[in-house]
């Protein structure tokens, strides 16, 4: 309910009219295009103008900045509707029509596409795990092991097929006999073939560590070549909306328990601390143009969201309650009698 001024002596009188001529102006200053927009330029301008003088780290301390980002960050509950609402965004984009419209080379063209791949093979680290890959008895174990497997199903394959003999031809038969003669002796095989696998991957991956990496730029580029004229959607043959699903709660668990390690938190705090050694003496006008933020967004932002936000709530008197809340009490008070020199005395 609006805020009104009762009482019937001069000094009531007058505090009613300007409390109803200060809430029309005020109106007319939010809901009149040409003063509104006067009034965000003035302001913005104002702001600036307070901001260029204003360095970061005398409007807050690093140590609000990192309480905040501590609350939003580790303690807010990752629960209820969170979790619900980003699945639910996440099944809405997967199933969009304009997957099933558009290409993905229209999203990167084939020269974007061979300069990204080109540049990521270029970095240091993509190359030092590389190395790291190929240098690692782990990959050399994983040879062998697909070698012995191969050998040993092709044993025991044409052992198990034998009782198919008669279906086959003469050179079948053959083979699978001495398959199943082989048999017995697979231990030693095997041992055979680790040794020589094992000495035959390390040789190989050796001396093909120049040569790895335009491998893979050419595995990826004939990959890009293959599936660049497939829609974007095409990613629905590797990933089912069910998968989706189960991908949004794994991440959630995940940040459930990340963001309460020490770990994070040590990052996060350090991160803050970062940017507030760096930019803790520039004026806050300036660190908004570092991130791009400037006088003409500012307006323009103002401008965008303004109109329809205060037409709203003047179409719901909102907007009428507002103003006369917060200056209603200033025509009650002492203050405003002293200055119409009204004030009672005992």
């Amino acid at each position: 309910m609006a805020e009104s001024i009762e009482g019937t002596d001069p000094a009531t009188e007058l505090a009613a009219r300007l409390l109803d001529a200060q809430v029309a102006f005020a109106k007319e200053q939010v809901l009149s295009s040409e003063a509104f927009k006067a009034l965000v330029i003035e302001e913005v301008d104002s702001f600036l103008a307070l901001t260029s003088e204003l360095t970061l780290a005398e409007a807050v301390t690093d140590r609000q900045i990192k309480d905040v980002a501590h609350k939003y960050a580790v303690q807010l509950p990752v629960e209820g509707a969170i979790p619900e609402l980003v699945g639910e965004i996440a099944a809405r984009i997967y199933r969009h029509r304009a997957n099933d419209e558009i290409q993905i080379e229209d999203l990167v063209d084939g020269r974007h596409f061979d300069e990204l791949l080109t540049g990521a093979a270029e970095l240091q680290v993509t190359q030092r795990l590389i190395r790291l890959v190929l240098d690692s008895p782990v990959t050399v174990d994983a040879c062998v092991e697909i070698v012995q497997r191969a050998v040993e199903s092709s044993v025991t394959e044409s052992a198990r097929d034998d009782a198919a003999a008669g279906r086959r031809g003469v050179v079948d038969i053959v083979r699978s006999r001495l398959a199943r003669a082989v048999e017995p002796a697979l231990p030693v095989i095997e041992s055979g073939v680790d040794r020589l696998t094992r000495s035959g991957a390390r040789f190989v991956l050796r001396g093909n560590r120049d040569t790895t990496d335009e491998a893979l730029l050419e595995t990826a580029r004939e990959f890009w070549r293959q599936r660049s004229g497939d829609a974007v959607g095409s990613y629905r043959d590797l990933v089912t909306e069910s998968d989706l699903e189960d991908i949004v709660v794994l991440a959630f668990e995940f940040w459930r328990t990340f963001r309460d390690t020490d770990y994070f938190r040590a990052m996060l705090d350090e991160g803050i601390q970062h940017v507030f050694d760096k930019y803790g003496d520039t004026p806050l006008a300036e660190l908004l143009a570092e991130l791009g933020i400037e006088r003409a967004d500012l307006i323009e932002e103002g401008l965008r969201f303004g109109p329809s936000v205060f037409a709203i709530l003047d179409e719901r008197g909102y907007l009428d309650e507002l103003f006369r809340r917060r200056l209603a009490p200033f025509y009650s008070s002492a203050l405003f009698r002293d200055a119409v020199g009204t004030r009672k005395t005992n």
